[in-house]
């Protein structure tokens, strides 16, 4: 057996808006965390259980650090499995934030994601997946806060997998969809809102209608010639629960029905 001794390490900062206490409820809370990322299960408690969910699969992990409203630290043991390498020599991912306060009622948010590994390619190749991966959420963060801090969530999500690259895959959604440039009004399925980031793999929209909240079209690679399209809104309303019990279905059949043009 080969012993870890290579460091993996992801790391950044955020300025926030809001007091310590409020962006603690935001990153160390269930509600708060599914609020703006993936929907997430926590018990707020050192040695408590978390567990994240990307769609069918899910990594699950243990507090090791809770420290209100300052630090939240937890260990991933299975993030080999989820980069397809199961029986590799690696410790354990852990993921440590920091809240700090600052001027203006604002805060500085510091993510240090890590592990050891033994050097291999695909190692290295996670850790820059999953940064490219991660920052857009703490986007989301920004104006979960902004917007919609300490209100409870809920979810609608649709997958499907297509044929084609990343780039055409969410070239297909936001043609669909007719979204043109950040800044511009969105309108579909009973969702109205403005654009707030277009980027290479996600676009993301912030809702203000009848179900506020936001949504997010991304294109994840799957390695197999397809790609992973995923339809995320997080709603925050008395009427989304409704809403998504209407439309969930509507926008998955939409999605696995998306014509993708192929490269030429």
């Amino acid at each position: 057996m080969t012993t870890p001794d290579v460091s993996l390490r992801m790391e950044f900062a955020i300025e926030l808006p809001g007091p310590p206490e409020q962006v603690w409820e935001a990153i160390a809370t269930a509600n708060g965390i599914s609020s703006w990322f993936l929907p997430t299960e926590l018990e707020e408690r050192e040695g408590g259980e978390i567990v994240t969910h990307m769609g069918d699969d899910a990594s699950p992990g243990t507090v090791t650090g809770w420290e209100p409203p300052r630090r939240l630290r937890y260990e991933e043991p299975g993030w080999a499995r989820l980069g397809g390498h199961e029986s590799a020599s690696v410790t354990p991912l852990v993921t440590e934030f920091v809240v700090e306060a600052s001027s203006g009622g604002t805060c500085v948010l510091r993510v240090v994601s890590s592990a050891f590994g033994t050097g291999e390619d695909w190692e290295q190749e996670f850790f820059d997946e999953m940064e490219r991966g991660w920052l857009p959420y703490f986007e989301r963060l920004r104006l979960h806060l902004t917007h919609f801090a300490g209100q409870q969530v809920t979810l609608l999500e649709a997958q499907a997998a297509l044929p084609g690259s990343g780039g055409h895959v969410l070239s297909a959604m936001r043609d669909d969809l007719g979204i043109r440039e950040v800044g511009h009004g969105f309108e579909a399925r009973g969702l109205t809102g403005t654009v707030e980031r277009i980027a290479e793999y996600d676009i993301l929209v912030r809702l203000t209608g009848d179900v506020p909240g936001f949504l997010a079209l991304l294109a994840i690679a799957t390695g197999d010639a397809t790609t992973l399209g995923w339809v995320q809104a997080q709603l925050f309303s008395d009427a989304a629960g409704e809403y998504v019990a209407r439309e969930r279905a509507a926008w998955q059949a939409w999605l696995e029905g998306l014509a993708v043009r192929a490269p030429g």
